[in-house]
């Protein structure tokens, strides 16, 4: 299957069996590699992250453990999806990435590395950011929501209410002269901070306490208020 045709198919069915909303679309830009950066809930993740509504030639880093699952594998080719094996220094998947995001493809990815079993945030990991800085784009970072226990839902039909919300891009990553690793580190937080922002509390995790988030929260809660005015 043509990965139009396969998008159609997910994008039906999505609409059909789930209630599914995306929130700043308007963050993610129409054209132009960029690294669309998620937190990572349940398997339900990468059928939403192939519904972004603007950018139909969506690719996606996913991770080889995948594989074993006869339908997302089917899935992930289809749609012209990279594999990444997570147990490796997996340059091949890395090139292919930034091979990608020069095409001025949008390109999925997990920054925390694998999904997390607990539902909250886990430590994020520089990958992203490295990812990045190669392929000189920006990020945009994701939160996503009600995908946990969606798809015995969704095969159940109980429309499952599954949430997007699409923060403000960051910019394509330029390091100065000195602590690389350092640098790197920081725009890793500054991400991972903007998605817990977004998050419910109970979801923000690792970065629950972080000021940054509490910083962003702050901004969040003083715009919300001069909106209602």
């Amino acid at each position: 299957m043509k990965a139009n045709n396969l998008r159609d198919l997910v994008s039906w069915l999505m609409k059909h069996l789930t209630d599914t909303q995306f929130k700043g679309i308007e963050n993610v830009p129409d054209t132009g590699g960029v690294l669309i950066a998620t937190n990572h809930l349940s398997r339900m993740d990468i059928p939403v992250m192939f519904m972004i509504p603007n950018r139909p030639e969506m690719t996606a880093l996913v991770a080889t453990k995948y594989l074993k699952y006869p339908l997302i594998r089917w899935f992930i080719v289809s749609a012209n999806g990279i594999w990444l094996d997570r147990d490796t220094a997996d340059f091949g998947a890395f090139r292919s990435a930034v091979k990608a995001l020069e095409e001025g493809k949008a390109v999925g990815i997990a920054p925390e590395g694998t999904r997390s079993k607990s539902g909250q945030l886990q430590e994020g990991k520089p990958g992203t950011a490295l990812l990045a800085l190669r392929a000189h784009v920006p990020i945009i970072p994701v939160a996503i929501t009600g995908t946990i226990g969606s798809f015995k839902k969704t095969v159940t039909f109980r429309h499952p209410s599954i949430s997007a919300e699409f923060g403000p891009l960051i910019p394509a990553p330029v390091l100065e002269r000195g602590n690389r690793e350092a640098q790197l580190q920081s725009i890793t937080e500054e991400l991972m901070c903007q998605i817990a922002a977004m998050l419910p509390e109970s979801y923000r995790g690792f970065y629950k306490d972080h000021p940054r988030t509490r910083e962003l929260l702050a901004q969040r809660e003083a715009a919300a208020k001069t909106s209602a005015a």
